[in-house]
């Protein structure tokens, strides 16, 4: 493994270590899985709040004439129905239908947009974009640049105004207010957005402001039972949401129809896209595969990689992610599966440690608030 001074780090990476925060290598970024404990961290998301540092994550801007339909191409959602100040969830393709990767659209201006990308994605990413650059576009990639910072949880919204003038009341879910001046703190990007099936804010700031954001809003936060978080909780509740991560739910080998995020594939938007032909037949046909949700009712916990059998003992896919969830006290997990052999409530078999455990076919989210 590598060592923490030869990984990526983000604005935050000298304040984890005065502070002695253990990091790990996290897709070549140095980043906490934890600071008091994943339970803990993840209990406190889902009663007050925890604050996330995010900027590992990879952002780009596009902006010129041809932005929008240059950006309709790339993208499966439609990017003529953003308004301004209006975030969209976007998968981007591959001619084949498999996903490059899964982001966010922020709508800046007219002909202006944030492009915010999963942090193993963000070179691939960029370099695809660039290779598909047509007309008057201009495309920039501030990542280094820019802090984000993830404050989530029921307590999010109340923490957050005491730092700040902006009314949050009136922002929308993803939607987002600009040049906003938090904690004394200008142009701050202020988004109703989350990973974690909680209420709360993203907050992008000028990267050398981000660790100066973190202190003030872990010092106001900590009297409405506000912790900091790690990796280790931000898994646990994005799987109990059924939040995709990309690498697991997505890749290049699983598209948007058999991920379940169809709803972000507009078929028939005007603007052909990359990988529209296969992702029309999938609709149209339906999908051979798809991510299911389950639910253990034996001992154990599925981790990725599982095998997933039927009760008759046929193989019919495997776990893309599971864990133990703290908020149910059980054990859950998303797996790509059968579709015909995986219907809601039929009961399956997960190889766990070399054993079949009894599992359920379940609904998705397991969790919501």
């Amino acid at each position: 493994m590598s060592s923490e001074t030869t990984l990526k780090q983000t604005p935050m990476f000298e304040y984890y270590k005065k502070q002695g925060v253990k990091l790990i290598d996290f897709g070549g970024w140095a980043m906490p899985i934890q600071f008091t404990g994943i339970i803990e961290e993840h209990k406190a998301v889902r009663s007050h709040a925890g604050l996330f540092d995010a900027s590992h994550m990879g952002e780009f801007l596009i902006e010129g004439k041809d932005a929008e339909s240059y950006l309709n191409h790339l993208l499966t959602n439609d990017v003529t129905q953003v308004a301004l100040n209006q975030a969209q969830y976007h998968a981007m393709c591959y001619p084949d239908g498999g996903t490059i990767d899964d982001l966010i659209l922020s709508k800046l201006a007219e002909n202006r947009y944030l492009i915010t990308t999963n942090a193993g994605n963000t070179e691939k990413d960029f370099k695809w974009m660039q290779e598909h650059l047509t007309g008057d576009v201009k495309l920039e990639d501030y990542s280094d640049s820019i802090g984000l910072l993830a404050l989530q949880g029921p307590s999010a919204e109340s923490i957050l105004q005491k730092l700040t003038d902006v009314d949050l009341g009136v922002i929308g879910s993803f939607r987002f207010v600009q040049q906003a001046t938090v904690a004394g703190i200008e142009n701050v990007l202020i988004s109703r957005t989350g990973y974690t099936g909680e209420e709360g804010f993203e907050l992008y700031v000028e990267a050398v402001q981000t660790e100066n954001l973190w202190r003030q809003l872990v010092e106001v936060g900590e009297v409405e039972g506000l912790k900091p978080c790690g990796l280790g909780s931000r898994d646990t509740l994005r799987l109990e949401a059924a939040l995709s991560l990309y690498g697991h739910e997505l890749s290049a080998e699983i598209t948007p129809l058999q991920a379940g995020i169809g709803f972000a594939v507009k078929i028939k938007k005007d603007s052909d896209f990359i990988g529209k032909t296969v992702l029309a037949v999938q609709r149209e046909s339906g999908v051979k595969k798809k991510i299911r949700g389950f639910e253990l009712t034996g001992k154990g916990i599925a981790r990725e990689g599982c095998k997933v059998y039927t009760e008759s003992g046929k193989e019919i896919g495997v776990v893309t992610s599971g864990t133990r969830s703290p908020s149910l006290g059980k054990s859950i997990g998303l797996a790509l599966l059968d579709a015909a052999e995986s219907n809601f409530g039929t009961s399956i078999k997960v190889e766990v440690r070399n054993k079949l455990v009894d599992a359920l076919v379940m609904k998705t989210p397991f969790y919501r608030r």
